[in-house]
């Protein structure tokens, strides 16, 4: 990891205008801003954990506003999806579309292919260690786990790279296998009968959630991911054996996280075309609406559920379509329509991704700490107590802007 004052080395470098002088105004300069953008509300989203909606969902338990935004702001118990359920898939997908940017750029700047592995191969090292770093603070000794955003990025990055050098077909070709194989490893995996012990891991034997048929083979803590985790994670040093993951996420769902980002691969691919703007936009439109119809069409005939905890191959599809919608949101107002002042606010916390990650998982308690301290709890309770977690979290995103910001006026990027 280091620090630039040029900006990440795999943000885009260079953007093609589209041929649709009628929809070319957005496109100036020489990069992407909506990817900046559309990472940074994906960052946004996850950073706002610390506006705690749910806590004034508890208090005013009868407000529909409270409630859809304690609902959009966790994740969903198993099947099904919320706004927050798309902050991995959107961050995965993001990694693809800026990877034929980064192998244009780095090639124009006379690398070899194996020095670029060499550096993917670093880059994959450094997020595995930075996901497992940060999810073992605060604990007695290192938590080996790879089932965050980063580690599972890292896991499958090496892998994104190579095929990055390949023919699309070539890449379409290792999408369906990827689906394909993983779904055939879940259902070739017995499913769990009636006697098994769902208390044991975790799961209460009447829990709602549960499949029956095919689909139960998509069982939390009772399929086949779950069951490598068992032998995989006990591999190494623990305070105590592995027994199940509490919300049933899994090391091998990088697999599947993989086909998220190859999604990623191809629409940076068409972005880096030179397409017209208007074809560009279509052509998002249709693979986002076939990627959530094949997604649905897959949960409800009992095939595959989409499940995101566990990355199902159904929830690469239904999300997929979501993150290729978001991209041409994005696109479409930002470097085609030409609306970025409303856009900068973004960008600031996208061009900084890493940095806003790092600061979020290890000194958001003591900001807040700090505000507690040096202010007390009374200029956060001013709406009333019920008020305080937003007020105080609303401070804290705005201390982690400021910090952003002067990061962005002195070009100073953290990039892996």
């Amino acid at each position: 990891m280091s620090v630039s004052n040029s900006g990440l080395s795999d943000r885009p470098a260079t953007v093609t205008a589209p041929r649709d002088s009628s929809l070319s105004g957005g496109l100036t300069g020489d990069r992407l801003m909506s990817m900046d953008a559309y990472r940074g509300f994906v960052m946004l989203l996850m950073a706002a954990e610390l506006l705690q909606f749910h806590r004034l969902h508890e208090a005013f338990p009868s407000s529909v506003l409270w409630g859809l935004l304690a609902y959009h702001q966790s994740h969903v118990e198993w099947a099904g999806c919320s706004l927050h359920d798309l902050i991995q898939p959107s961050f995965s997908f993001l990694v693809g579309v800026a990877l034929p940017y980064s192998l244009a750029s780095r090639l124009g700047r006379g690398q070899s292919l194996q020095t670029q592995f060499s550096h993917a191969l670093r880059r994959s090292l450094i997020l595995i260690l930075l996901g497992i770093f940060l999810r073992s603070t605060h604990r007695e000794q290192t938590y080996f786990t790879f089932e965050d955003t980063l580690t599972q990025i890292g896991l499958g990055y090496p892998f994104l790279f190579l095929l990055g050098t390949t023919r699309p077909r070539t890449q379409w070709i290792a999408l369906a296998g990827i689906l394909v194989g993983y779904w055939l490893l879940f259902v070739l995996y017995p499913a769990p009968g009636p006697n098994f012990a769902y208390e044991a891991v975790g799961v209460p034997p009447d829990w709602p959630e549960h499949y029956t048929g095919l689909a139960a083979h998509f069982n939390k803590n009772s399929n086949a991911a779950w069951a490598f985790d068992r032998w995989f994670l006990n591999l190494f040093p623990r305070e105590k054996s592995f027994l199940f993951n509490g919300g049933g996420y899994a090391t091998l769902s990088f697999i599947p996280t993989l086909g998220t980002m190859l999604l990623g691969l191809l629409a940076g691919q068409w972005l880096r075309a030179g397409l017209p703007a208007r074809a560009l936009l279509r052509r998002f439109l249709i693979a986002g609406a076939v990627g959530l119809a094949l997604g649905l069409l897959l949960d409800v005939t009992g095939l595959c559920p989409i499940v995101k905890r566990i990355w199902t191959p159904a929830w690469v599809l239904f999300s997929g379509g979501w993150c290729c919608w978001l991209m041409a949101l994005f696109y479409g107002l930002i470097d085609v329509a030409g609306k970025r002042r409303w856009a900068f606010f973004l960008t600031v916390i996208g061009m900084n991704s890493i940095a806003i990650y790092c600061l979020v998982h290890l000194i958001d308690q003591f900001i807040i700490n700090s505000f507690h301290i040096h202010l007390g709890h009374g200029p956060f309770q001013v709406l009333g107590p019920a008020y305080e977690p937003l007020l105080t979290g609303a401070a804290t995103l705005g201390v982690f802007y400021l910090i952003l910001l002067w990061m962005y006026r002195r070009r100073l990027f953290i990039r892996i």
